[in-house]
């Protein structure tokens, strides 16, 4: 959740931590802190809400010095504040923790009784105050963190800085993301890798259990038994300028239109269109070994989330197995019916959701077969499933997430025709206009776009509404509930989605002609009880938005506000449909001024429970 950055070198470190958290304030903006050590002295500046009020600060209060750690917050415990703002300061040792300590209130009962002395709310002190106990005690800084982590219970990225020990940070991992980065001559840490790319694009990733002593140009790297280990350093490919805005006001409406070009490279070199094959690289699946699946767990958290009961449809009707839909934060908690015949999928941006990872331990307790469709590559969820499907969206920004959720539907689609291919299920005709249909999709989305204007236009005629209603059927319902959940996140505008045919067992009981009742209303085989439903809201006045694929349909329904769309193939549909509810909820946002790239409590990746 929170972002972690540091540094040890001989550049200043303040100016280049800066820069980096400011690559890392999507994963929270509550608070921001900097400790700088120079000359036997730890100097920390913090401040509540966002970067600027830091930068602002370090202008009047400069920082000197070639080591030290930063860190951009996310409340979990303790309200936002500067006094409950990261770095935490215990005698010596300096921390910023990304996490929760599940324990906290057990160990900081503990310290007290000891005497030790809070100034925060957080449980991330407690941390520092274990260590620098020992550390007072003439414990070696490195033996220290090691202790005081097999005392700690939860997730958590740890980074380390000791007053008296200039020439080394502490890092430790478990169930939340760090990395190192490699310069010449002076070494990085961060949360994700787009805080290194204007540094380095060569990394080591710690696994959870891992303790990194890091030193100038050097690291040891420690398994949770205190042994040595090697891990061979990666290099990364990602493009640093795809994470800036290329001219676009917001991050969010670059990557809306961005999505042509991130559909097109999550199928690029994928595709076998003569034999109606889907070649995935990452997920080397047998087709004895997919005829004898009985079943597909998909398991997300938000967004995702909907990708994955659009999936249910696509693996459903495509491939013809048998699939179920949980959020991450429920799966844990129940007893899902797996065993070796059961694929557990995991679906993530990030790579780095932390309800969505527990779910592995499940799978692996039930000798499951692990994948996932994730966009951020050698992230946490990939590196503990037995294969990946990378998307291929590139970097995104924007804490909302657009391409990011196109194109995870764009694979779960790809994933459908092979599994379909390799069971034998779908005949090689059909899956040839499947995936015919699939390289038109880019043309689509970007007729798609062409409505910008109109959508923008409809969106300030509806800015001041209060609640929305989004209806949808069949493959499209789970859309009405992405639709809902955008305008939730960046206008804070109470919104529902619901199927269409649900609406008279209960929300119908709220129209009236103040509520706009948004209808995804394309020529399938659902298309006339949508139109029903349809007339059942405007018999109570409601506010009725149309989006169809229909122009007939466009006609007959010209009373209401219709916004027409290019036809595509039916289970591609939901991709197009998405398009135009982005981009109402973007300039809903937009007019409403609030902030959209970093909507107010929310983080880009949610790394705890």
């Amino acid at each position: 959740m929170c972002g972690i950055v540091g540094y040890i070198g001989h550049r200043e470190a303040a100016p280049l931590i800066l820069a980096s958290l400011r690559k890392l304030e999507y994963r929270g903006y509550d608070s921001a802190g900097i400790a700088v050590l120079h000359d036997g002295q730890v100097a920390i500046r913090r401040a509540e809400g966002k970067l600027n009020n830091l930068e602002t600060l370090i202008q009047r209060q400069p920082m000197t010095g070639v080591i030290g750690i930063g860190h951009t917050r996310w409340a979990t415990h303790g309200r936002p504040s500067e006094t409950n703002a990261h770095p935490h300061r215990a005698g010596d040792i300096v921390v910023v923790h990304n996490g929760i300590i599940e324990n906290y209130l057990e160990l900081k009962e503990q310290l007290h009784k000891r005497g030790t002395h809070f100034s925060s709310e957080t449980d991330s002190e407690i941390v520092a105050h274990l260590v620098a106990e020992k550390v007072a005690r003439g414990v070696d800084f490195l033996d220290a963190v090691r202790r005081t982590l097999r005392e700690i219970h939860g997730s958590y990225a740890l980074l380390f800085l000791n007053r008296r020990d200039p020439k080394r940070l502490i890092v430790a991992k478990n169930s939340t993301p760090i990395v190192i980065g490699w310069g010449e001559g002076e070494t990085f840490i961060a949360s994700d890798i787009p805080a290194l790319l204007d540094h380095t694009r060569k990394v080591t990733f710690l696994e959870d259990g891992e303790i990194a002593e890091v030193k100038l140009g050097s690291y040891r790297l420690l398994n949770g038994k205190g042994q040595s280990i090697r891990r061979p350093v990666k290099e990364i490919t990602w493009d640093a300028v795809a994470a800036q805005k290329g001219g676009y006001p917001h991050f969010m409406l670059k990557e809306i239109h961005d999505q042509p070009r991130a559909l097109a490279d999550t199928f690029r070199g994928r595709i076998a269109l003569k034999d109606g094959q889907v070649s995935l690289e990452d997920i080397k699946l047998k087709a004895s070994e997919v005829k004898q699946i009985k079943r597909v767990h998909l398991v997300a958290c938000g967004t995702a989330w909907h990708a994955c009961l659009v999936g249910k449809f696509l693996l459903e009707e495509i491939a013809g197995i048998p699939a179920e839909v949980d959020y991450g934060s429920e799966f844990r908690y129940r007893s899902p019916l797996m065993d070796p015949k059961s694929i557990l999928l995991m679906v993530s941006q990030s790579g780095e959701t932390a309800d969505t990872l527990a779910a592995t331990e499940i799978a692996k307790a039930k000798k499951a077969k692990i994948l996932s469709i994730c966009n951020v590559i050698d992230s946490s969820i990939p590196r503990k499933s037995h294969g990946v499907l990378y998307t291929h969206a590139g970097p995104e920004i924007s804490v909302a997430s657009t391409k990011a959720f196109t194109t995870q539907l764009t694979a779960l689609y790809l994933l459908a025709v092979a599994l379909g291919r390799l069971n034998g299920k779908l005949k090689a005709a059909d899956a040839r206009k499947l995936l015919r249909d699939l390289m038109h999709l880019p043309s689509w989305i970007e007729k798609a776009l062409e409505i910008e204007s109109e959508v923008k236009e409809l969106a300030r005629e509806l800015m001041h509404s209060q609640d929305f209603l989004y209806l949808g059927r069949g493959i499209n319902y789970p859309i009405a509930l992405e639709g809902a959940l955008k305008l939730k996140e960046i206008s804070y505008i109470h919104a529902e989605g619901y199927p269409a045919g649900e609406m008279k067992h209960g929300p119908i009981a709220l129209i009236d002609e103040t509520m706009p009742v948004v209808v995804l209303a394309p020529r399938d085989r659902y298309f006339e009880k949508t139109v029903s439903n349809l007339q059942e809201v405007d018999a109570r006045g409601g506010k009725v938005i149309v989006l169809t694929d229909d122009a007939k349909a466009a006609s007959e329904l010209k009373r209401h506000r219709v916004l027409t769309l290019p036809k595509a193939s039916h289970y591609l549909t939901p991709i197009v449909m998405t398009i135009p509810l982005q981009l109402l909820a973007y300039y809903i946002a937009v007019h409403r001024g609030t902030d959209v790239d970093q909507p107010r409590n929310l983080a880009k990746s949610v790394t705890v429970e």
